[in-house]
């Protein structure tokens, strides 16, 4: 990188005289926007319910977003995606079905995996009597991609292995290995973010 900044210094003339490498690096480095929100994924089962959509939607995302953070939805899937899935529903004959699934996991599949890459952290909801599979799949994904993942658990029971956890205990060693934590309510899942922010980690 240094010399590129170095290549561009013979094109850059300031006060009557070429700029150096380092002037053009602190030059770019001064113009970082630092105030730009983070982009968050949320990785969730709650699409798959009414009540618990409702929950997603008027509660969770808006406290999200609360914090100034750019929220990634993956329920947030666009018509055609919609189409194709309402499509496979239909088709009886089972090779064609299976056909048509792979597709859709190939079209969701990748478009998730590259908006967790995109994003800066990912905030996973653990509800239920297991963490969803697909929750933790993405909660693995991230932290292999090196992002951070809050988990976020509103369900007082219990489910991990041992009456001292929380859940599957793989589950909870990739969100703590990602420098992430679990919270149990919104108020602490907006401290959690708003210190994400400030660090900007």
């Amino acid at each position: 990188m240094r010399r590129y900044f170095f290549a561009l210094s013979f094109v850059i003339f300031s006060s009557a005289r070429f700029a150096s490498a380092d002037d053009v690096l602190a030059k770019a480095n001064s113009e970082l926007d630092t105030t730009m929100p983070l982009t968050i994924y949320l990785a969730s089962p709650l699409g798959f319910a009414k009540s618990t959509e409702s929950f997603m939607k008027n509660e969770l995302i808006p406290s999200i977003k609360g914090t100034g953070v750019t929220v990634i939805n993956p329920w947030d899937a666009d018509s055609e995606v919609n189409r194709k899935i309402e499509e496979a529903k239909s088709i009886n004959d089972l090779n064609k079905r299976r056909a048509a699934w792979r597709e859709i996991i190939q079209l969701l599949g990748r478009a998730n995996a590259k908006s967790i890459e995109q994003s800066d952290g990912v905030v996973a909801v653990l509800d239920g009597v297991d963490v969803d599979s697909g929750t933790a799949a993405e909660i693995g994904y991230a932290t292999a991609v090196g992002k951070w993942v809050i988990g976020y658990r509103g369900d007082f029971r219990r489910t991990g292995e041992d009456v001292a956890s929380e859940v599957n205990l793989q589950v909870e060693y990739f969100i703590y290995k990602s420098g992430g934590s679990v919270v149990h309510n919104l108020p602490d899942l907006v401290r959690e973010l708003r210190g994400k922010i400030k660090t900007r980690k």
